[in-house]
């Protein structure tokens, strides 16, 4: 122990609550209530007042939103953007010319894959299924994919890559970093790499440990992929931990989803002539703004100088881009007097959907911010040099015990990562393993950022949707047919190899 660092009754109650939330996870509960609690019970004895304890909670909670509500923000904007463009039929004329590339398995599987990957990094994976299922997979099954490999290829990109890495939307380095005390633009950098590694190595086993299964492409695959139905998966998974990502993505879907080439002529046959030269034009445009910004985000990080524009200022261009594209989209379709109230609903509509995906991070968030002076001390309204640094002194207690070897603290973090998924959420753990990586960082030779963006693997490719059935892998499965336990044993052993190598290339390369 370090005989430097005063354990009082306080670091006791913070380190009992971090022991409560792990072994809630475990069981597969959601953690809100013992994050609550245990910001009372910190909040008691930090300040040996009851009342003191009952206004943390509240205290916790606001300073979490009002460190966090950028990332609400961004969301809002962007699923107003894209329900803007479902009013439209944009969406499906965005991703209908790729059916005709699938002309055989091995090539639907990277198509599927490849844009699943674009419009979950700017819409997220949990209405990017829908529309990707919809639309794409049935061409790829018509072309010989097995139903259960497209399945994977949907989950590895959209629930693992994209959603791992967040680069555009920037919700998970959002609060990894600002649980670790890092900047969220490096953290991005270093999870979309890391994301990458993993990503593409299981892709790639999934590719050869199941390519036998391709067949010849013919219609009649089709045709029994429509007579399958996973009925019961999410009512038998609903009392296992957090299943609300795959309600929401079942919401996102359409009423009637089309499946073949008939479908979607339907579809898009009920877009009004003058309306539908309006949906090609936002069809095209839309991807052509984002992969702008992209750009935008990229060169400054090149060393290609924008004036006042850094990379790091990227979330706040989506968001903008994306109102400015839903108020125009809208306007098409709608017209002037009716388009503001329009707008308005899908702005609102945005911001429901962004609390039921995010909300009840806020308090979980909000007991970790207890760990930092900084954040501590704005929750309880006093001045941070004369509070405690929870988890830091926590750490710093036992750092005697704790192997300075990098790599044997960057698998013990991706491990807790993986724990904190197991309750199928995934990003209710990132306010632990940014903590934890912001404490363990200065003790064990290995760059904060780096073990946060780690972590951050750990947290979202478990729980995100890849290797945990009761989380919104169960929208994949049922959207592709196929049984939810059979697509996780499909993915363990990939997805666990890929984020293996990419931990040992994390700590090698950065």
């Amino acid at each position: 122990m370090d005989s430097n660092v005063t354990l009082t009754a306080a670091h006791w109650m913070y380190l009992i609550g971090v022991v409560s939330i792990i072994v809630t996870m475990m069981f597969r509960a959601n953690v809100l209530v013992p994050s609550i609690v245990a910001t009372f019970l910190v909040g008691v004895a930090w300040t040996g007042n009851p009342l003191a304890g009952l206004g943390s909670i509240y205290g916790a909670s606001l300073v979490a939103a009002k460190e966090l509500f950028s990332i609400f923000l961004v969301i809002a904007l962007m699923t107003a953007l894209l329900n803007s463009l479902k009013a439209l039929k944009s969406d499906i004329l965005m991703v209908r010319p790729f059916r005709l590339l699938m002309k055989n398995g091995p090539v639907s599987y990277l198509l599927l894959a490849g844009i699943t990957y674009f419009i979950s990094l700017f819409f997220w994976p949990t209405p990017a299924v829908p529309l990707v299922c919809a639309v794409l997979l049935p061409a790829a099954i018509a072309a010989g994919l097995p139903p259960i490999v497209g399945a994977a290829a949907i989950a590895v990109a959209g629930q693992g890559m994209a959603l791992s890495s967040d680069y555009v939307i920037g919700v998970a380095p959002g609060i990894s970093a600002k649980a670790a005390g890092v900047a969220a633009a490096i953290v991005a950098d270093r999870a979309l790499a890391l994301s990458v590694i993993t990503g593409l190595v299981a892709l790639t086993l999934i590719f050869v440990f199941h390519r036998r299964k391709f067949q010849a492409p013919s219609a009649t695959h089709l045709e029994r992929w429509q007579e399958l139905a996973v009925k019961g998966e999410l009512a038998e998974h609903a009392h296992e931990g957090t299943t609300h990502k795959a309600e929401i993505a079942q919401g996102t879907s359409r009423e009637h989803q089309p499946v073949t080439s008939q479908d979607l002529k339907r579809e898009l046959k009920s877009v009004p002539a003058e309306e539908f030269k309006w949906s090609q034009l936002f069809a095209v445009v839309t991807p052509l703004v984002f992969l702008t910004v992209i750009v935008l985000m990229v060169l400054p990080k090149l060393g290609v100088p924008l004036g006042d524009f850094k990379g790091g200022a990227g979330a706040s261009l989506v968001g903008g881009a994306a109102a400015l594209l839903m108020i125009l989209a809208t306007l098409a379709m709608k017209g002037g007097r009716q388009m503001l109230e329009a707008s308005a609903d899908h702005v609102t509509d945005g911001f429901v959907f962004a609390f039921r995906a995010m909300g009840s991070v806020l308090p979980i968030a909000g007991f970790f911010f207890l760990g930092a002076s900084e954040t501590a001390a704005a929750i309880f309204g006093g001045d941070a040099g004369a509070t405690p640094s929870l988890l830091f002194d926590l750490v710093r207690s036992v750092q005697d015990w704790i192997p300075h070897n990098p790599l044997f603290v960057a698998f013990g973090l991706l491990i807790v990562g993986m724990v904190t998924g197991i309750d199928g959420s995934g990003f209710s753990g990132l306010p632990l393993t940014g903590a934890l990586a912001g404490a363990l960082g200065p003790v064990s030779n290995i760059d904060s950022t780096t073990l946060a963006a780690i972590g951050q693997m750990g947290a979202i490719w478990t729980g995100g949707g890849t290797l945990i059935a009761w989380s919104s892998l169960i929208a994949v499965a049922g959207f592709a047919r196929v049984s939810v336990t059979d697509l996780v044993r499909v993915l363990t052993l990939p997805v666990l190899i890929g984020l293996s190598v990419a931990t040992v290339a994390g700590v090698l390369i950065f």
